[in-house]
């Protein structure tokens, strides 16, 4: 398009909010960021950017650098910019097109001066003794370990990156948290111990931060699940590997305050915000079973957490308090007070969070008390799938459901518990039902299942079917009478052509079966039963299923 279309009021507010997020991504205290605006602005005072384009929220040029690249500025989100220059992320040559484009609208120099001179940042450098706030994570890898200096610095460092903004897309945010989470790694403490430590408060406080920020945003569960949720996960899935990694060295004693102090940091992720209960409540049960091992620790738990419940207001979510109730109180072994609290839940409410308790009672090899669980998981699982919705949800729940009661059953020759858990999550257990039963021979029971989820004759595997007919071919008929009679009540002439083909497969079984009286009985009643159906009645001919 021409300037005019450049200068076009639509445009003028697509390359506003595109310098928004430009100011966003770019971080002017990071020195590669620093760079990459200069060398930027050097291509573009060069005058190598040609070809320039705007159509469909696309800003379009050739940039003739070393060799001749093409870039196009996606405008609603700069984060999907591309350059098939081999440089990751926003490079100088995106930077370039930027200002060339942004020059139709006003001074580039006066947006790199602005830019340069972030207000709030500066306020931040002011209250850290003239620090900034990337300085300030950097000192951490240099001074004694601190608690209090790293969460602050951690705190500072994500209001500059991610929460003293104005742009407020929710998909700018992983962009921004990267830039964050890099800064966090390259200044933790140099000592291997003390590194993981750090990095484990770290998340703890990150994730807070993370969860906070979503509600101030605004952004509902959908929003969240679109455009970052893979970081919360994230969290969770690393603070599970440092948990491991950190468990298997030995803890010097100055850990204890630290470890004491994350203790309490911990209890705010049950109520930092109103949003992402299951993630909260992952991240705080993982802590109190990795780390918070002292009995009166959880003792003290349980009383803070039961002042908690009377102080909420009408307002607030008692949910992630009462789970945290659930398990500290199997923590400390009083089981019955755990399963008194289950009880004031709804099946929908408590049925997911009852896993990690069984997969916990599981490693510790308590049975006795793992069965309990058990028990209690399997009368609440179908109104918990009958409210989840969503065939592939129920499915992938179904799955590990059974995954964690497997051991157990295993253990403890429970062969009949597993099976119940199989018989109550269908339709959803049905893959692993079906080969239990194959590979036990029950291949009655295997016919019955078939015949409960709907299945037609020809949906099933042949391999099963071949072995069936052999061993047990009277397993068959009942399926092969459902299918052909669905057809025929098709009432058209490709499914009577389907009817025929099984009734022909069901003749060959009676035949095998050397039931040929009852077949016979059968035909006869059904040809009866369909006199009207002319055109079945031809197809039947036609095959010399009867005789014409």
């Amino acid at each position: 398009m021409g300037v005019s279309a450049l200068e076009s009021t639509h445009a003028s507010e697509q390359m506003e909010h595109f310098e928004e997020q430009v100011r966003e991504l770019l971080i002017p205290t990071d020195a590669e960021d620093a760079k990459l605006v200069q060398k930027g602005l050097m291509l573009y005072r060069q005058g190598v950017v040609k070809q320039l384009q705007i159509f469909n929220d696309k800003i379009t040029s050739m940039v003739q650098d070393v060799t001749r690249v093409y870039v196009k500025l996606d405008l609603v989100f700069a984060s999907m910019s591309s350059c098939t220059c081999p440089t990751e992320g926003f490079c100088r040559h995106q930077m370039a097109t930027f200002f060339a484009a942004f020059s139709k609208f006003g001074s580039v120099g006066d947006w790199v001066t602005a830019w340069r001179e972030p207000a709030r940042e500066q306020k931040e450098v002011a209250d850290w003794g003239m620090q900034t706030a990337k300085d300030l994570i950097k000192a951490n890898g240099i001074l004694k370990p601190d608690y209090s200096r790293w969460v602050h610095s951690f705190e500072v460092s994500f209001d500059t990156l991610l929460a003293s903004k104005k742009f407020t897309s929710p998909y700018v945010i992983p962009e921004l948290y990267g830039i964050y989470e890099r800064r966090i790694h390259a200044s933790a403490p140099v000592e291997q111990e003390w590194r993981l430590l750090y990095e484990m408060v770290a998340m703890v406080v990150s994730f807070r931060k993370l969860a906070m920020l979503s509600e101030q945003l605004g952004h509902d569960e959908d929003m969240v699940k679109r455009a970052y949720l893979h970081l919360f996960h994230n969290l969770m899935d690393d603070a599970e590997d440092l948990a491991v990694k950190i468990g298997v060295q030995s803890l010097p004693f100055a850990f204890d305050e630290f470890i004491e102090r994350l203790k309490n940091d911990a209890f705010d992720l049950l109520r930092c915000c109103s949003g992402l209960e299951y993630e909260r409540i992952y991240l705080y049960r993982l802590l109190w079973v990795q780390f918070f091992k002292k009995k009166d620790w959880r003792e003290e738990e349980l009383t803070k957490i039961q002042a908690g419940l009377k102080a909420l207001q009408d307002w607030e979510n008692p949910l992630p308090l009462m789970v945290a109730g659930v398990h500290l109180n199997i923590l400390v072994g009083n089981d019955e007070a755990a399963v008194r609290l289950m009880g004031q839940f709804t099946d929908e409410e408590i049925t997911p969070y009852m896993l990690f308790w069984i997969e916990y009672l599981t490693t510790l090899k308590a049975w006795r008390r793992v069965a309990v669980l058990i028990e209690l998981f399997l009368q609440k699982v179908k109104g918990y799938l009958t409210a989840l919705g969503g065939y592939h949800s129920c499915v992938t729940f179904a799955r590990n459901a059974l995954k964690a009661l497997t051991t157990f059953c295993a253990e403890n020759d429970r062969v009949d518990l597993y099976e119940r858990g199989l018989l109550v999550m269908l339709p959803y257990s049905f893959g692993e039902y079906e080969y239990l039963l194959f590979e036990r021979k029950q291949y009655e029971r295997w016919g019955e299942l078939q015949a409960f989820v709907g299945l037609d004759f020809y949906d099933l595997p042949k391999d099963r079917l071949k072995v069936i007919e052999k061993e047990q071919p009277e397993v068959l008929l009942g399926m092969l009478h459902q299918t052909a009679q669905r057809e025929i009540d098709q009432k058209n002439r490709s499914s009577y052509k389907m009817a025929v083909r099984h009734l022909k497969k069901l003749r060959t079984l009676y035949k095998k079966l050397k039931r040929v009286d009852d077949w016979e009985y059968f035909l006869e009643t059904l040809m009866e039963r369909t006199k009207r159906l002319r055109a079945f009645h031809e197809e039947c001919r036609r095959s010399k299923l009867v005789d014409v």
